[in-house]
């Protein structure tokens, strides 16, 4: 038992060494359980692939007694690293030797129920806690002394644990570790499992199951609040937001505070409203004007949803478009001037704005059309025609927004085709006139009929005459 004392004497000595955190609520970590030492094994194997082989076999090769043997302290020291101390206690009563030249299992012996004791510091790496911060995976290492009936000897770790917690403070912990020797040399003197004593001190595996228990809360911000149960652990704070300070002294926490070093309103987040239009200074574009909301909080003397600021008719409602003033109907249709597509003419509603073609227009196109006259055979005009289509243009331009279609007809003289072709080319020659001089090309289209459509007999001379005709017809 002496070494029992020595080995619980250095574990307090290194509990106290460090002075972080556990974690953000609970400083300190204490496990306990049972250990078990994995029969020198690792030593014994010669061969890298029987290292590690019938490494559960816990009935042949591990040493275990039937109590709490190992206690572990551990303190947070910063980011996911902890360190610690692990004391335990043991005894071998199964070593393992070498493999034999025939593939088997390995001899195991008893050196003689030597007594196992451990002191061991800890590096502990965490990797996080997953599936809802049940299970959290962590690697270490470290160095240590063990003593191992009447020898001792230092070693190297290293090793791998898991920890399924039941609550955030209470888990089940289980931890590997591989305990290099110092003093390792293949144990020699083992060749005999059966030999009493060891010349040697062997590197070995070493596990451990037990209950680890997270303590220690503290208050870091000394508002009386410990740190588990502060949602602002670093600041301040006042009991009845949680450990979460109120700067401006509003009733509204600072985290939720939009204006945290001014009293404000709780209806507007701890912020003021100086015009009391329901709207915060910080967000008012007019703060020491009432106003409304949709205008970010500027008035509207005329109501027409343009700021007095920016509109340019204040005291009379006009669209937001034309600056808060009402548009003009210069040429008084009733039609806007934005909506009027002939802004100077006075037309229709239906004709937006435009004058309407009436049939006396058609009618007079028409009468023009007639007179239209092209040289024989040809599509190109008589220099008496030039003032008719001048007199065409001048009405197709005073109705700016209607379109027209230009037709040609021939009469039954001559071949089919040849009528069509000429017919085709002197309506195109009509409308190409009319684009040239002002008309948009868009209203206008133009089509040949040839001898398909006469409105007269061609049998006589005066017949034949009036087939051969341009015709202009509206386009509705």
């Amino acid at each position: 038992m002496k070494h029992l004392n020595k080995l619980f004497a250095v574990v307090l000595l290194f509990a106290g060494l460090s002075s972080q955190a556990q974690d953000s609520n609970n400083p300190w970590a204490i496990s306990f359980g049972s250990n078990a030492v994995d029969g020198a094994r690792v030593s014994a194997a010669s061969k890298m692939e029987d290292q590690f082989s019938q490494y559960f076999n816990v009935k042949d090769y591990w040493n275990i007694i039937p109590s709490v043997s190992y206690l572990n302290v551990t303190k947070h020291v910063g980011g996911n690293f902890s360190f610690g101390v692990t004391g335990s206690v043991n005894k071998i009563n199964k070593f393992v030797g070498e493999r034999p030249a025939v593939p088997g299992n390995y001899p195991v012996g008893n050196p003689g129920d030597l007594s196992y004791y451990a002191a061991d510091g800890v590096v502990k790496y965490s990797f996080g806690k997953y599936l809802s911060n049940v299970i959290e995976p962590s690697a270490h290492i470290g160095g240590g002394y063990t003593w191992l009936g009447d020898a001792s000897y230092g070693t190297v770790n290293g090793g791998l644990g898991l920890t399924f917690w039941f609550t955030e403070m209470v888990g089940l912990s289980l931890q590997s570790t591989y305990k290099y020797s110092m003093e390792d040399s293949k144990m020699r003197g083992m060749a005999d499992p059966g030999r009493k004593g060891l010349d040697n001190l062997p590197t070995h595996m070493q596990h451990f199951a037990g209950l680890t228990f997270k303590f220690g809360g503290k208050d870091t911000d000394g508002d009386g609040i410990y740190d588990k149960d502060d949602a602002c652990p670093e600041v301040a704070g006042l009991k009845q937001f949680q450990g979460c300070p109120d700067t401006d002294g509003d009733g509204i926490v600072d985290s939720k505070d939009a204006c945290v070093d001014v009293f404000g309103l709780v209806a507007l987040n701890g912020c003021p409203d100086t015009d009391g239009d329901g709207i915060a200074d910080k967000d008012d574009a007019c703060p020491e004007v009432a106003g409304l909301p949709a205008l970010n909080g500027c008035p509207d003397s005329d109501g027409d949803g343009v700021t007095d600021a920016s509109d340019k008719c204040p005291t009379v409602k006009g669209p937001k478009d034309n600056a808060g003033c009402p548009w003009p109907d210069t040429d008084g249709d009733s039609v806007l001037d934005k909506d009027d597509k002939c802004p100077t003419v006075k037309g229709t509603l239906a004709n937006k704005g435009c004058p309407e073609v009436t049939e006396e227009v058609v009618k007079k196109l028409n009468d023009y059309a007639k007179i239209i006259l092209f040289d024989t055979n040809k599509a190109s005009f008589q220099q008496q025609t030039f003032p008719v289509l001048q007199a065409i243009t001048s009405i197709l331009k005073e109705y700016p927004n209607s379109n027209f279609s230009i037709e040609g007809h021939t009469d039954s003289d001559g071949k089919d085709a040849a009528n069509q072709a000429l017919s085709d080319n002197r309506a195109a020659a009509v409308k190409n006139y009319l684009v040239e001089n002002g008309i948009a090309a868009s209203r206008l289209t133009s089509a040949g009929y040839g001898e398909t459509k006469p409105i007269d007999s061609n049998k006589t001379k005066a017949g034949k005459a009036n087939n051969r005709r341009v015709e202009v017809k509206l386009v509705k």
